[in-house]
C-alpha cells in the first residue's frame, strides 16, 4: 500500500537499523547514555537553545512545556485547532491544572493582533494568562507555517505581556525548509520548543523538548514522574540522529510531491482543493461527489491509504517513503475514482 495516512507510518531503513545496532548505550536515568547525551546537545545546538530533553512522544514534550511554564489555574492562549488543545487527551487540565483560551487563526496560524484579544484582565476572578502556544507547521491547517515577521511580532507581544512562548514544532523541520527560516531563529524567540523525530524525519520513536538548563532540570523530574524515564535509550537516539542526518534533506521533495498531487486533483471532478493552501507536505481536500467513507474504501482498493479529517475532508501526508513512482500511481488511482 502507498500509505499517505500520515508521515508517522514510515519504517526504519536499513541504515537506521544499522545505526541503532551499533549505538553505544548506558543508563539514561543516570544520565550515562553517551549516544543520548550527545544527541540532546546536538539538537539543542541546532536550535541555539541551552538544553534538550528526549521524550517518547510529542505529546509528552508539549505537556512538559505546559507544566514547567505554568502554575495551576493559569491559562494558555492557543489556536482552536492546536494539537496541544485537541489531541493530547486533555493533558493540560489533567496534568497541570491549566485551561486554554482558544482563538481562531488563519489555518491554525495566529497573529499578534488576534493573540492580544485573548489576554485576560487583572481581576481576581480572571485566570492568569501565562503562555502563548503556537503550532508550526499546523496539522489541521494543512501544513501552514509562521513567517519570521509574525514570530518576531508575537515574541514582542509576549515580552510586553510578560508571558512565555512555546512552539509545538512537531513538523518544525518542514516549516524551516519551506520558509527558509534557520532552526536557530526559532530557538531565539521561543522559551520552549517541542520537536518530533517520528513524523517528517521518519524515526520510529521520539521527540525532544528544547529549553533552558533550569527548565531541563524541572522537566527531567516531571518526565520521571510521568513514566518517561528510559534506560539504554541510545538506540532510539541513534535512530533519530540518523533520520536527522539523512532524511531532513529530503523534505523539499515531500513538499514538491504534495504540490504536484494537489495540482493534479484540482482538475478532477468531485474534489475541492485550494492550491495556495498547500505549503509543506500535508494536503487537505474535500470530496463533493462521494462520501469520505466511500472515497477511502475506493482508495484502499487501489492500494492507497489516506485518512478522514472532517465530515467531507480527506488528508494526504507525503513522506520520504513515497517516491515519484508512488506519486504517479496515486494520481492514477485518484483519476480512476474521480474521472
Amino acid at each position: 500500500m502507498i500509505d499517505l495516512r500520515s508521515d508517522t507510518v514510515t519504517k526504519p531503513t536499513e541504515g537506521m537499523r544499522k545505526a541503532m545496532a551499533q549505538a553505544e548505550v548506558g543508563d539514561d536515568v543516570f544520565k550515562e547514555d553517551p549516544t543520548m547525551n550527545a544527541f540532546q546537545e546536538k539538537v539543542a545546538e541546532m536550535f541555539d537553545m541551552e538544553a534538550g530533553v528526549f521524550v517518547p512522544s510529542g505529546t509528552m514534550g508539549n505537556q512538559l512545556a505546559m507544566n514547567i511554564l505554568t502554575q495551576p489555574g493559569d491559562e494558555v492562549i492557543i489556536d482552536v485547532t492546536g494539537h496541544v488543545y485537541n489531541y493530547e487527551s486533555a493533558g493540560g487540565p489533567f496534568l497541570s491544572g491549566i485551561q486554554f483560551m482558544t482563538l481562531k487563526g488563519d489555518r491554525g496560524v495566529m497573529t499578534p493582533e488576534l493573540i492580544r484579544t485573548g489576554f485576560r484582565g487583572h481581576n481576581d476572578w480572571d485566570p492568569r494568562t501565562s503562555v502563548i502556544s503556537l503550532e508550526n507547521t499546523t496539522n489541521k491547517g494543512g501544513g501552514a507555517f509562521y513567517t519570521k515577521e509574525n514570530l518576531l511580532a508575537i515574541r514582542k507581544l509576549a515580552d510586553e505581556k510578560g508571558v512565555m512562548l512555546h512552539i509545538d514544532g512537531a513538523r518544525i523541520w518542514n516549516a524551516s525548509v519551506a520558509s527558509g527560516i534557520p532552526l536557530s531563529f526559532y530557538g531565539s524567540i521561543a522559551d520552549t520548543i517541542s520537536v518530533c523525530f517520528s513524523k517528517a524525519l521518519g524515526a520510529p520513536i521520539g521527540s525532544m523538548l528544547l529549553c533552558s538548563q533550569e527548565n531541563k532540570r524541572l522537566a527531567m523530574r516531571k518526565r520521571k514522574m510521568w513514566g518517561g524515564g528510559m534506560r539504554q535509550v541510545g538506540i532510539l537516539a541513534a535512530a533519530a540522529d540518523y533520520a536527522l542526518d539523512n532524511h531532513y534533506k529530503l523534505l523539499e521533495d515531500d513538499h514538491r510531491r504534495a504540490k504536484s498531487f494537489t495540482e493534479f486533483i484540482s482538475g478532477l471532478n468531485g474534489i475541492n482543493v485550494n492550491l495556495d493552501d498547500v505549503a509543506t507536505n500535508i494536503v487537505l481536500f474535500d470530496v463533493t461527489s462521494k462520501t469520505v467513507e466511500e472515497t477511502l474504501k475506493l482508495l484502499s482498493s487501489n492500494h492507497i491509504g489516506m485518512s478522514q479529517f472532517g465530515p467531507n475532508t480527506i488528508r494526504a501526508v507525503f513522506h520520504f517513503q513515497v517516491d515519484d513512482k508512488d506519486l504517479e500511481d496515486v494520481k492514477k488511482g485518484m483519476n480512476s475514482i474521480f474521472k
